[in-house]
């Protein structure tokens, strides 16, 4: 069950489409989060900080994995990088 609904989020993450019975379908695509210091390497120029502020004014999308404030952020890369661009 777990396994199920985690698939739905990354599948919303990743911008797929939902079938006719309400699931979600999946990119054929190689999904690929990253953490926030991740995000800041992948691309130059950008701040870990300047992350965290994108994500506090939900202009990206984001999971956090774990629970409460000690969860880590993950941020898919391609959503990421089309924000950008």
């Amino acid at each position: 069950m777990n396994e199920e609904l985690l698939q739905k989020v990354l599948a919303l993450l990743d911008g797929s489409e939902p079938k006719e019975n309400g699931n979600f379908k999946a990119n054929n695509d190689t999904i690929e989060m990253l953490t926030i210091k991740e995000c800041a390497q992948t691309v130059h120029g950008l701040s870990e900080h300047t992350i965290r502020q994108l994500i506090a004014q939900n202009k990206i999308p984001y999971i956090r994995t774990g629970q409460g404030k000690r969860g880590k952020i993950l941020i898919n890369k391609k959503v990421l990088l089309d924000y950008l661009t």
